[in-house]
């Protein structure tokens, strides 16, 4: 029950600070490999989707496991690739916000999705997220520092959920009951963006 309260704090904290949660407000970034590596870990969005995305691989099972992860992984870097060409996905902040929807319901969801279903899902959302990120990946030959560092940091991130689901094997309602706060983070965020 604690653990339900300390969630539910968390929710309402970050229903009331939304602003804090979009980790790209447009501005200027430091250019490099740590810059992209903290990227993914300062925005609330970004890090709830990405730990999320590991829970869901580690909850389907079997090859699920890294399948899930790396397919998210590859839709980013492709909508990083995209916003580098020029190629802006529309309603991006609202996309980021429904994927932590989609996302926590996922993972609260009483059985997990196929393998196929839920990999589409994580690269559909993948492309917003990587489109995102690489609207803010310097030009300069710094970009692919930038780039390498917020693949890692999502990976690392990805890691933290599928570890996390192993660890709490035992208590499957604590692993559903976190996918549903991060439905309800990402409900108070797309609420912010229409």
């Amino acid at each position: 029950m604690k653990a339900f309260s300390r969630l539910g704090i968390f929710s309402a904290l970050a229903a009331l600070t939304p602003s804090l949660a979009f980790a790209h407000s447009g501005g200027a970034h430091v250019h490099g490999f740590f810059a992209g590596l903290e990227h993914p870990l300062l925005g609330m969005d970004h890090l709830l989707a990405m730990v999320a995305v590991g829970m869901i691989g580690a909850r389907s099972g079997g090859r699920s496991v890294v399948l899930v992860p790396l397919v998210f992984v590859s839709a980013m870097v492709a909508g990083a690739s995209l916003s580098m060409a020029g190629i802006g996905l529309p309603s991006l902040e609202t996309g980021i916000a429904l994927s932590l929807v989609v996302f926590g319901a996922m993972v609260g969801l009483a059985k997990p999705l196929p393998l196929a279903a839920a990999a589409a899902l994580t690269a559909l959302f993948g492309l917003f997220h990587g489109n995102a990120h690489g609207l803010e990946i310097p030009e300069s030959a710094g970009g692919m520092a930038y780039a390498a560092g917020f693949v890692l940091g999502t990976s690392m991130l990805h890691a933290i959920g599928v570890l996390s689901v192993f660890k709490l094997a035992r208590w499957p309602m604590k692993v559903r009951t976190a996918g549903l706060a991060t439905s309800l983070v990402g409900m108070a965020m797309a609420a912010q963006t229409f």
